[in-house]
């Protein structure tokens, strides 16, 4: 949606960015939380998402997967935000909540998004007020964006609503969190390049903005 964006538009907010330190995790402000560790098959700690999992792709949640959960652990939650989109707060990306102690990863797609139909999880709203994983689709120009995919272990406490949103989740976390972890993956629109991803196909005819694959460390 923000592909047609003039690039730029995108380098005048290049030093508006929401910030790390107001994602879930990092406001939590609990170093002494114990660790949940993170991970994903389809990209490492600070590396690009890949462009199947994002606007320019397909736009399928990314698969993950995650391990340290406490065996107190009534339910796990996960929240995805953009720390580098140029709004007051981190953009949402996805939102869900009640998984299962024993869920220990998440398939690719399990999400539903725009064009796809998830594995019927407890998804809350988007920054965009759906209820979907929202893939990544920064404005050209605007330079590396940083997505933070956030677990937390919970104890049992107040249901969830039925689709919760980011303030609700933020809540719970600070009152039920026993454990979290983050992981965190990148993607921009820098670098114009003729390739274009049809079916898992790049084809060299069409021209269309693609990330500068540069990962930082997490």
């Amino acid at each position: 949606m923000l592909e047609k964006i003039p690039e730029s538009f995108g380098a005048s907010l290049h030093n508006q960015r929401a910030g790390i330190e107001n994602t879930i995790y990092h406001r939590l402000g609990r170093p002494t939380l114990p660790r949940i560790e993170v991970r994903s098959p389809a990209f490492t700690p600070g590396s690009a998402i890949p462009i199947e999992y994002t606007a320019d792709g397909i736009g399928y949640s990314p698969p993950l997967a995650w391990v340290g959960v406490p065996q107190s652990t009534a339910s796990i939650a996960m929240i995805v935000e953009d720390a580098d989109s140029p709004t007051p707060h981190p953009l949402v990306h996805a939102i869900v909540v009640n998984m299962g102690v024993d869920d220990a990863e998440l398939e690719e797609g399990a999400l539903n998004s725009p064009d796809h139909e998830g594995v019927g999880l407890q998804v809350g709203r988007n920054s965009f007020l759906k209820q979907s994983w929202l893939p990544p689709d920064p404005p050209p120009g605007h330079g590396m964006h940083h997505y933070v995919f956030q677990v937390f272990a919970l104890h049992s406490g107040t249901p969830f609503s039925n689709v919760p949103g980011r303030q609700e989740l933020f809540e719970a976390v600070t009152a039920r969190a026993i454990a979290g972890g983050y992981l965190i993956g990148t993607y921009s629109r820098e670098q114009p390049v003729k390739a274009k991803l049809m079916d898992g196909v790049a084809e060299s005819e069409q021209e269309i903005a693609a990330p500068a694959w540069v990962g930082v460390p997490a």
